[in-house]
């Protein structure tokens, strides 16, 4: 049976907690409410309750926080991109420093030293190198929009712009994001507007009828740009889209197009064809260059990922002597970043793809101690495995957001590398792992970095260093 809602007036939010959420406190249950930040005095209706927390949407701000600000984009609020735009930065990196210390403290069951203070991110607009669009052939409708339709006017229902959070087939409408430049705004709205002119169908998330599907729009650092156009059929209207953008936009230096017919938005089991330019971008770190394909994961906010590696690298300490294995290694931006430190490095990585970029990066520096392998992580690395490739001296391990599986804790548990480096983009799962590793390691460096400001997401690394026996 649904739980009957219920207001609450003048609840106190005391602190930022998971998935964006605040935290309060009512007659002493946690309440989670979206949308607020700590300070906030608020009046909440309740539309879930459990034995020992409820959740809550807010109704009416009472008092504002003296840490909120105002959101600089017109779609705050039902855009799910950037859901701490309206929290003071400043506040934002305590509470993300905080969200590692309260994981450690709460989840872990090992001594650490306190976190070294976070490093904050150098862009807090204009981040991020990868943006995906959706096209809909029916968007979001706001309140004035329908107040338009309602007295007889006309709106435009297609739309291209980003999934409202929760709603699979909603699409909010873009035309302006504070997420990449300026020229990546234009080219965005170039092609809505194109397509509109020019009667090309829009993609119904629900029949999945209409050409136009998704858009891809990734940038470097070094001002290289790349469009990937997602259809669900090459004709002539989608030819005509893709010369448009090619020669309105002349610093778009490659250009795709993907044909997906299937049911979900995933491409990257489809080919990719190229349609102008190199077909790749290359992006610089220091003195390294990487090749970056419609394909290839990259982390999507360059100048932090150069600070995260760094600390990867300090925290490592490789001598020339060191074999080091990178575990989960993706395209090898680790691997190659950390190579000419070390004798080895052995990269392992799920994905073949990944692999084969990280072989061609190493190729393009001229590195020739790498060493990549492809497949699951808890299957490669094996007892035969580190000893056809020998024992580590140091591990560096970046895994997903779930953390590492079991059978790699105790890999690394037989193996004694003398360091371990884990980066993690979930300290919960971290502390759970460090947990596990408490056994053989001690917790000797941590340090938060914000890779994406105005989100909870925080990335923490933390340095392991065997203990010495007694």
């Amino acid at each position: 049976m649904r739980h009957k809602q219920y207001p609450i007036e003048n609840l106190e939010i005391l602190d930022a907690g998971a998935e964006g959420k605040a935290v309060a406190k009512h007659d002493g249950m946690t309440v989670f409410v979206s949308g607020v930040v700590p300070g906030d005095i608020v009046d909440v209706m309740v539309f879930k309750k459990k034995k020992t927390y409820a959740e809550a949407r807010c109704t009416r701000l009472v008092t504002p926080s003296p840490f909120r600000v105002e959101p600089r984009c017109a779609h705050f609020g039902l855009c799910g991109g950037c859901k701490w735009q309206m929290l003071d930065y400043e506040k934002q990196l305590f509470y993300k420093q905080k969200q590692v210390t309260d994981n450690f403290s709460h989840l872990g069951h090992f001594d650490y030293p306190e976190p070294q203070p976070i490093l904050a991110s150098e862009k807090q607009y204009f981040y991020r190198n990868k943006l995906e669009y959706t096209f809909t052939h029916q968007r979001w409708l706001s309140d004035e929009d329908m107040k338009v339709r309602d007295e007889g006017g006309t709106v435009e229902v297609r739309g291209l712009g980003f999934h409202i959070p929760m709603k699979f087939d909603k699409v909010l409408d873009i035309r302006e994001c504070w997420l990449q430049d300026e020229l990546s705004n234009q080219i965005r709205d170039a092609v809505r507007q194109f397509a509109m002119d020019n009667d090309i169908t829009f993609h119904n998330l629900r029949t999945h009828e209409g050409v136009l599907r998704n858009m891809v729009i990734r940038t470097t650092s070094t001002d290289e740009r790349m469009v990937i156009l997602v259809v669900t059929e090459f004709n002539s209207q989608v030819g005509s889209l893709l010369d448009f953008l090619g020669e309105t936009f002349p610093q778009i230096t490659t250009l795709h197009y993907v044909v997906n017919t299937k049911l979900n938005d995933s491409y990257t089991d489809l080919e990719v064809v190229t349609y102008k330019g190199t077909g790749y971008l290359m992006e610089r770190m220091e003195d390294l260059r990487f090749k970056v394909g419609p394909l290839s994961f990259y982390q999507t906010n360059i100048q932090q990922a150069h600070r995260l590696y760094c600390v990867a690298r300090e925290f490592a300490a490789i001598g020339s002597e060191d074999t080091v294995y990178d575990l989960y290694t993706g395209t090898g931006t680790i691997a190659n970043f950390v190579a000419r430190s070390a004798k080895k490095v052995v990269g392992i990585e799920y994905v073949e793809a990944a692999i084969e970029d990280a072989k061609v990066n190493s190729g393009i520096n001229g590195i020739t101690n790498t060493e990549f392998y492809a497949g699951d992580m808890a299957k490669v690395l094996t007892p035969e495995f580190v000893a056809a490739h020998g024992t580590p001296d140091i591990v560096i391990t970046d895994p997903p957001r779930n953390g590492m599986h079991p059978d790699v804790v105790e890999q690394l548990l037989a193996m004694q590398p003398k360091r371990i480096v884990y980066v993690s983009c979930n300290p919960a799962t971290q502390a759970r792992d460090l947990t596990l590793l408490a056994e053989k390691y001690t917790v000797a460096r941590v340090q938060p970095v914000d890779m994406f400001p105005h989100t909870q997401h925080v990335e923490n690394v933390a340095l392991l260093e065997l203990k010495t026996e007694n």
